[in-house]
């Protein structure tokens, strides 16, 4: 869910605007269109460079052609989104939606294999996808192109399961008809650098923050003026006479410094335009004073000019005691946030962590420029660039910035805030059917819905997740060791009835791993 361009998920984020990136999506779009290019497209740049914005645009214009196949967008943090095992079923899925006639091809590979789901993805990638494509397409259509758009597979959390994925879709003309055409983007991180040399001469890349700096200066020119221009118009519509920004506002010499600030992170850009539109803490003018004090030339500290604005005025005018207060809150609060399985919504957040929902709404109200808060309490809170989460636990900032936030020690309190959960809600027959061997099935899902609402629904499927990632070994007398002793099998009927038994074995598999002997 929420995997593809036009999601509900991705609905909010943005496409380039007009005049920006012109070249690039000249070049990828004359890729696409070349019977004798490459099948894979591998655009990689540093964190914040605009790789997704370009996806989003390249996807929605493949769309708008009738040539997009399918889109993936990996997320960390959000686990369908966050490896592989639902990659090839999605594209799949898509697949047949652009082509209804793929259907009954799919439909033939799962009759075969009920298990194809579960297979290994060269498997999946054949039977899912190659073959049904092969079987679809007759010689004479070889001219049709379908892209399929994958974005941020740095976001993919296993390494061997990126380089095997990325040889995978080195074979996408194997289908024959149509041409596939596979935009790929990503950081440069080692494992995908290591999978692309393994498939040398099979693909076309180009390296985003490589690109021309004049070039990348006049597109965070248009950038900043289009959305500066926005924000003044949208301020002064309220503010009275002698508050309003002047038309001259921002002077031409500011904006010159925050492209200059910017280059050549476009997420600087977006952080900084949502940070002076938010009104909630200043006016724009005061705003934009804030962020001009971080001006640097250090790369190191791009992402500090980007964050510290927005984080500093949490504490602005605070005593040392509340100061304190504040800054425990935020690493409870957002430092959850960052590393959650899957993303909850603030009412979830409450009663997982056990903080008040108006607590983390008035604390949330400081932070929408750098996450996604929708205004409906059931509606998950996400991260609006994962370059919030790598300022946020980049070791190097550990004794330098009030707001680090110490990894192993926070899924050790989710952990806690998980089994906390468990242990007050759990219990026997906890739908209260009282009929022993009763399907999950037969049971009114709004019954399942109120015994385990989302809060309860995330412990039970992500706690063993949170106490592997803190690196605690079990041991007897624990904390642990006392809700398996209460609930295991209330633990298990509870994933039953979410439909969840499949995970349990995983689960306990990986507590097994943890055990000391």
């Amino acid at each position: 869910m929420g995997a593809d361009f036009n999601s509900h998920a991705e609905e909010h984020n943005p496409t380039c605007l007009p005049d920006t990136r012109v070249d690039l999506l000249h070049d990828i779009n004359k890729w696409i269109e070349d019977p004798n290019a490459k099948a894979v497209f591998w655009l990689n740049g540093m964190a914040g460079t605009g790789k997704s914005t370009i996806s989003r645009t390249l996807a929605r214009s493949s769309y708008d052609r009738g040539q997009l196949g399918a889109s993936f967008f990996f997320k960390r943090g959000e686990v369908d989104r966050g490896d592989v095992s639902k990659f090839f079923t999605t594209i799949s899925s898509q697949l047949i939606q652009q082509n209804p006639a793929l259907a009954v091809y799919v439909k033939e590979a799962i009759d075969t294999d009920p298990a194809i789901c579960n297979k290994i993805m060269r498997e999946q990638f054949e039977k899912l996808i190659l073959t049904p494509l092969s079987k679809v397409f007759s010689r004479d259509r070889k001219a049709d192109v379908l892209v399929i758009v994958i974005d941020a597979l740095d976001e993919c959390d296993r390494d061997k399961d990126v380089g095997l994925l990325i040889r995978l879709l080195s074979r996408a003309n194997a289908s024959n008809s149509p041409r596939l055409r596979v935009f790929l983007t990503s950081r440069p991180e080692l494992p995908i650098r290591l999978g692309f040399h393994d498939i040398r001469g099979t693909y076309q890349d180009l390296i985003l923050h490589e690109i021309e700096q004049p070039i990348i200066e006049h597109d965070l020119s248009i950038y900043f003026k289009h959305e500066l221009a926005k924000i003044r118009y949208e301020y002064n519509k309220s503010a009275r006479q002698h508050q309003q920004l002047p038309l001259t506002w921002p002077e031409e010499s500011d904006v010159q410094t925050l492209i200059q600030m910017a280059i050549p992170l476009f997420i600087f850009a977006a952080t900084a335009c949502r940070f002076l539109a938010d009104r909630r803490t200043g006016t724009p003018d005061m705003k934009l004073q804030r962020i001009l004090k971080h001006q640097t030339r250090s790369q190191e500290s791009k992402l500090d000019a980007t964050y510290l604005p927005v984080l500093d005025q949490l504490l602005v005018g605070l005593s040392a005691s509340e100061e304190t207060e504040v800054l425990g809150l935020f690493k409870h609060l957002v430092g959850s946030v960052i590393f959650l399985a899957n993303p909850l919504s603030t009412l979830a957040l409450a009663h997982l962590l056990s903080i008040s929902e108006d607590v983390i709404n008035n604390h949330f109200n400081y932070l929408h420029s750098v996450l996604s808060i929708p205004s409906l309490p059931d509606s998950p809170v996400r991260l609006l660039h994962l370059s919030f989460r790598d300022f946020l636990i980049d070791p190097s900032k550990r004794g330098k910035t009030p707001f680090w936030v110490d990894e192993k020690e926070t899924h050790k309190r989710l952990a806690a805030d998980c089994l906390r959960i468990m242990n007050k809600t759990l219990c026997i027959d906890i739908c209260q059917v009282r009929w022993p061997g009763t399907t999950h099935t037969s049971i009114d899902p709004q019954t399942i819905c109120d015994k385990l609402p989302p809060d309860v629904q995330y412990a039970c499927q992500y706690w063993v997740y949170h106490v592997q990632q803190a690196e605690n070994p079990l041991v007897d007398n624990s904390q642990i060791h006392y809700f398996l002793q209460q609930h295991f099998l209330h633990w298990l009927e509870a994933l039953s009835l979410m439909e969840r038994a499949s995970e349990s074995l995983q689960n306990i598999r990986i507590l097994q791993s943890l055990l000391q002997v």
